[in-house]
């Protein structure tokens, strides 16, 4: 279930803003970290179609693993009624799992390069603040 939607306006030389959502479906739910990371990066392709390379990554913050994924080419994991048949080009994903003792939280920011990248730093930034419930 979608927990909050960040809209986060485009920087110069974009014109479509980014979308950060947050999702949480409770203790076992959502699917594995690997599972999604792997949903994720089948969003996006190449100008050719070949798959886009991911950077994914796994670290520790305040005592939570985390899984990470950087990725970018043609997105197609637009919603809506225009999904099936839609893509974007040079678009970028950051997302994150965080494996929090209740559940898992999935952090999804998708958008223009350029916005995400210029973005970046705040992502990183909402990361640094998970922290286990107490």
């Amino acid at each position: 279930m979608r927990a909050a939607t960040y809209a986060i306006a485009p920087v110069a030389g974009d014109k479509s803003e980014t979308e950060c959502a947050v999702y949480f479906f409770g203790a076992g739910q959502g699917g594995s970290a690997d599972a999604n990371i792997t949903r994720w990066k089948e969003q996006f392709t190449l100008a050719n179609g070949a798959p886009a390379a991911a950077k994914v990554a796994k670290r520790v913050v305040q005592g939570l693993p985390v899984t990470t994924i950087d990725v970018s080419g043609n997105y197609s994991g637009l919603g809506g009624p225009l999904a099936a048949s839609a893509s974007v080009s040079d678009y970028r994903l950051l997302g994150a799992i965080v494996e929090a003792p209740g559940g898992n939280i999935f952090v999804k920011c998708t958008g223009p390069m350029k916005t995400i990248a210029g973005n970046q730093p705040k992502f990183e930034q909402l990361l640094a603040s998970m922290r286990p419930a107490r």
